[in-house]
């Protein structure tokens, strides 16, 4: 593969990654308000797990993505030589 492959790799992951974190950031105002508006303590307590279920499976997305330009740089750097 080429250079301009990877690099545009590259800049398309950041661009995942952004997003995920601005997807991140909907899900938890969005739980928040959930919680805010239950109204029975076991519901408040379903969307609390939930809140925590949606931010971990975010955070495991960006790590693995984090992954993927690492790898795509070491590629990058077997091409350059």
């Amino acid at each position: 593969m080429s250079k301009e492959y990877y690099k545009k790799k590259i800049i398309d992951l950041r661009a995942a990654i952004d997003k995920e974190k601005e997807a991140k950031k909907r899900d938890a105002e969005r739980d928040a308000m959930y919680i805010k508006r239950a109204t029975t303590p076991s519901s408040k307590a379903s969307y609390r797990k939930q809140k925590v279920d949606h931010a971990a499976s975010h955070a495991k997305r960006i790590e693995s993505l984090k992954r993927e330009i690492e790898r795509a740089r070491e590629a990058l750097k077997r091409e350059k030589k």
